[in-house]
């Protein structure tokens, strides 16, 4: 049995629908279900016995550790975040809570059920965390693409957090011999993404007729990689990955923001015939970061993953899906709403 956390938010419940196309082994989904956890994300599973689900929080370090020597996974897949840096610029404290104590309670609790199971067990078990390529800073115009090997310099309180975990995943590895692996990725896009994140808040504000906010001048570059191929990163890591390895997922597809105003505006034009999307640009976010690039080559070179879709396909498949999936795009916006037009307008 694998232990997902965070397995009704975006890329959680991308990755256990993919591991089921993969495998029978069952899931114990853990969630909290905040506002961006949402049940509709595995509505696909309903009345599955491959999955259960559990509504629980990572920093109850009781709970985890009863739960491991209970349940007994054999690996752990840790996507349980807090994610959104606008949200960690205005509360910071909740990010490293979460994203920090919370990956403790977590290590802790696969330690004690490690040393309870024996070395055997141990040999076995797999921890893996997943970060994000925020943790190594920021990019000049001409800097090469981040590797496993970039220093950790985060700018924001959200990057900080996740560095922490990063951290210590790292010093538990080190101290405990605890099987941890580390992957980053870049900006995930497609289905069952949050719509106040980028691209899925662009298809929304097309769907309503409204602007777009675009922070500063809109030349911030990311580098995006479709949440299938980051998902499949993930499993081949879980596979394949050496314990105490980091492995970087990225799309090989930097755009900056206004790019990427302009591809869903056509691929919404293209679908739906909705009229062009209308950038309007706002106070830039203190400390923005300037650009991320990431280096796929150990990824490809060790567990044998590559990117599948390209870029330019995603985003016409993503864009496709919220059409087809409007009423979740709705019911997804509306547990966030008051948070978007105090930060948006």
């Amino acid at each position: 049995m694998i232990l997902v956390t965070g397995g009704m938010g975006f890329i959680g419940s991308n990755f256990i629908l993919r591991h089921f196309g993969h495998s029978d082994e069952p899931v114990l989904n853990l969630d909290l279900l905040t506002y961006a956890g949402n049940p509709e994300n595995l509505a696909p599973l309903e009345g599955d016995a491959r999955h259960r689900f559990l509504r629980a929080d990572i920093r109850d370090r009781g709970l985890m550790r009863k739960l491991f020597l209970t349940e007994k996974p054999r690996a752990v897949v840790h996507f349980a975040a807090e994610s959104h840096v606008d949200r960690s610029i205005e509360g910071p404290s909740v990010f490293f809570e979460t994203n920090a104590l919370g990956t403790v309670s977590l290590l802790e609790a696969a330690r004690a059920l490690c040393e309870a199971e024996g070395d055997s067990f141990r040999d076995r078990f797999r921890f893996l965390l997943v970060s994000t390529d925020e943790v190594y800073g920021s990019l000049g115009r001409d800097d090469p693409p981040f590797t496993e090997e970039s220093p950790l310099r985060p700018n924001s309180p959200y990057s900080a957090s996740k560095a922490a975990s990063d951290e210590a995943a790292r010093a538990w590895f080190r101290t405990y011999g605890l099987p941890v692996i580390t992957t980053h990725c870049s900006n995930n896009y497609g289905p069952r993404q949050h719509p106040e994140k980028l691209i899925p808040l662009l298809i929304l504000r097309g769907l309503e007729g409204k602007p777009v906010p675009v922070y500063g001048t809109g030349l911030n570059v990311r580098d995006w990689i479709a949440v299938g191929d980051h998902c499949e990163g993930v499993r081949l890591a879980l596979e394949r990955g050496r314990p105490g390895e980091a492995y970087n997922f990225g799309g090989d597809a930097e755009h900056t923001n206004l790019e990427i105003v302009r591809a869903v505006s056509r691929a919404l034009e293209a679908e739906a015939g909705v009229p062009p999307l209308e950038a309007e640009f706002v106070r830039d976010r203190p400390g923005h970061d300037a650009r991320y690039a990431i280096d796929s080559s150990k990824a490809a070179r060790d567990l044998g993953w590559k990117r599948s879709e390209s870029f330019e396909a995603g985003i016409r498949n993503t864009v496709r899906w919220y059409l087809r999936n409007q009423e979740w795009l709705r019911r997804a916006a509306e547990r966030s709403e008051a948070w978007r037009r105090s930060h948006y307008g």
